[in-house]
């Protein structure tokens, strides 16, 4: 069976846009199109001075072994107090902090 006269409404639109698709280079300029040979970003000294910042936090070690090391030889020894009213103001602190915030 053979189905005729039936049109792709898809097909035509992509055939229309094939056929004036092709421009003329020469009319572009006639209608005054301009394209854009090169994009450049300049970033600010502001931006700059935290893209540097940003890059030596990367860099920094996410744990301090030193600092582990010394608590680690406190808690071994013996030699390692806590304060219990430093802690409390800490946390009284931060839980002030979180609402304020």
């Amino acid at each position: 069976m053979k189905v005729s006269g039936i049109r792709n409404p898809v097909s035509e639109i992509i055939q229309q846009y094939q056929a004036n698709g092709q421009t003329n280079p020469e009319s572009d300029k006639q209608a005054g199109v301009n394209t854009v040979q090169e994009e450049k970003v300049s970033l600010s000294t502001k931006g700059r001075d935290i893209q540097q910042a940003r890059k030596a936090i990367d860099n920094l070690p996410d744990v301090r072994t030193e600092k582990v090391e010394d608590l680690r030889n406190q808690i071994e020894q013996g030699t390692y107090h806590v304060n219990g009213e430093d802690i409390a103001e800490k946390m009284i602190g931060e839980s002030l902090i979180d609402i304020i915030a």
